[in-house]
């Protein structure tokens, strides 16, 4: 393509006039390569995708109805706008008899989002003026920073290590950054690590916001895949609906990745300016989407079984991992989980391979063991297994470990 006067008018904060002329390669577009790569040399041969970071089943059947029935209805059929009571009203009674957070004003205080990532987008409009600090880990989930650096805003991002449970150091941040700082934002069950936070954690945050005047965002969209007891909460914590909203969704914890629909619930003041923002970004969410998403929230039932199969299998995959070599440590919830990555690796015959990086080890085992994983090297090397790899049942989901046990067989990891 020949340069052009359009060449010149992009915006700087996606690159200005040399829009399009990065050489570089995004890390999830260098695993696709390397599938396709293994698939080429490997004819006919199964990759295990240990790296998809979304559920392998379908909706529910009695969700998949709820819709139809909802889409059938005339009066659904026309913009959406902020939604109506159905979604709102059945968000406020999850919070409070799943989550445990008590007096939530259904009409003020929750507003549907066409999925987390939306909200995420949407939100740092409300806050960011040039110059202004948000608070994120890293690694981590990187939207709301994207969006706030479009507003001129400046990201500092917390570590999350093993040495603090994966939980960011609020005590690290340094004095000129802090009172730059408008927003913390957080995400437990967390993509990648598959830590949780805890009671006291999230009482320390509400103490860091009051102090300090600071906006908490809590992106909970793995909150109610947990595997024993009931799912945290951030709003649960006395004081958190002073000074934060929450993300709550049906991607992950119903199935619906596809359907983009969830809610954000907190602070009736901060609700108010997501929802002035969305009000000029989209027309909302399908109503009837909307209405099967209510089902999901009053029916969570249908997330505990998909969080007993998600226990089943990472129960047998931190087997597998450990008989490699790998400190695999079964996480509370999520569907992820996340290892030190190896610095070498020997084979029966005596050779080996050093490893410089976690992306250095996903690549090895995608182009030699035909096993796709996703590396992170953003606090120290590491990789993400996903166990929502593609299983028909339990036998076959058997089969699958076994095979991965097979492939990592005979080979001695060095860390």
């Amino acid at each position: 393509m020949s340069d052009s006067y359009i060449q010149s008018l992009f915006a700087e904060r996606i690159g200005g006039k040399n829009y399009g002329k990065s050489t570089a390669i995004y890390k999830f577009e260098k695993i696709k390569r390397a599938k396709r790569a293994a698939l080429a040399a490997n004819p006919g041969a199964e990759i295990i995708d240990m790296g998809v970071g979304e559920p392998d089943e379908m909706a529910f059947p009695e969700v998949v109805a709820e819709l139809h029935k909802a889409a059938l209805r005339p009066e659904n059929r026309g913009y959406a706008d902020n939604g109506d009571s159905v979604l709102k009203e059945a968000a406020a009674r999850y919070l409070d008899r799943v989550c445990g957070v008590k007096g939530i004003n259904a009409e003020t205080e929750v507003l549907h989002s066409i999925g987390s990532k939306a909200a995420l987008s949407i939100l740092p409009a409300a806050f960011i003026n040039p110059g202004d600090y948000v608070l994120m880990t890293t690694p981590g989930y990187p939207v709301f920073g994207t969006h706030a650096k479009y507003y001129g805003g400046l990201v500092h991002n917390l570590p999350l290590t093993d040495r603090n449970n994966f939980l960011p150091d609020l005590g690290s941040i340094p004095n000129d950054v802090l009172s730059k700082a408008k927003v913390l934002v957080l995400n437990y069950p967390n993509n990648p690590t598959g830590a949780s936070a805890t009671a006291d954690y999230f009482r320390s945050v509400v103490e860091f916001a009051q102090r300090n005047r600071i906006v908490i965002i809590h992106d909970a969209a793995y909150a109610a895949l947990v595997f024993e007891g009931k799912p945290l909460s951030f709003l649960a914590t006395p004081g958190a609906k002073e000074v934060g909203v929450e993300l709550h969704s049906t991607s992950k914890s119903f199935n619906m990745t596809g359907w983009r629909c969830g809610f954000v619930a907190g602070n009736e003041l901060l609700v108010k300016a997501y929802g002035d923002i969305k009000d000029n970004t989209d027309s909302g969410q399908f109503l009837a989407i909307q209405h099967a998403a209510a089902y999901c929230f009053d029916h969570p039932e249908i997330t505990e079984k998909i969080a007993a199969k998600y226990s089943r299998r990472m129960e047998a995959l931190v087997q597998v991992l450990r008989s490699a070599g790998f400190d695999a440590r079964k996480p509370k919830g999520s569907f992820f989980l996340y290892v030190k990555a190896p610095s070498a690796a020997v084979n029966k015959d005596g050779s080996s391979i050093t490893f410089k990086t976690a992306e250095d080890v996903s690549q090895w085992l995608i182009t030699e063991k035909l096993i796709s994983t996703v590396p992170w090297d953003d606090a120290g090397p590491n990789l993400r297994f996903s166990v929502t790899f593609v299983a028909k049942n339990e036998a076959d989901e058997k089969r699958v470990l076994t095979e991965i046990a097979n492939r990592l067989g005979g080979v001695k990891f060095e860390f």
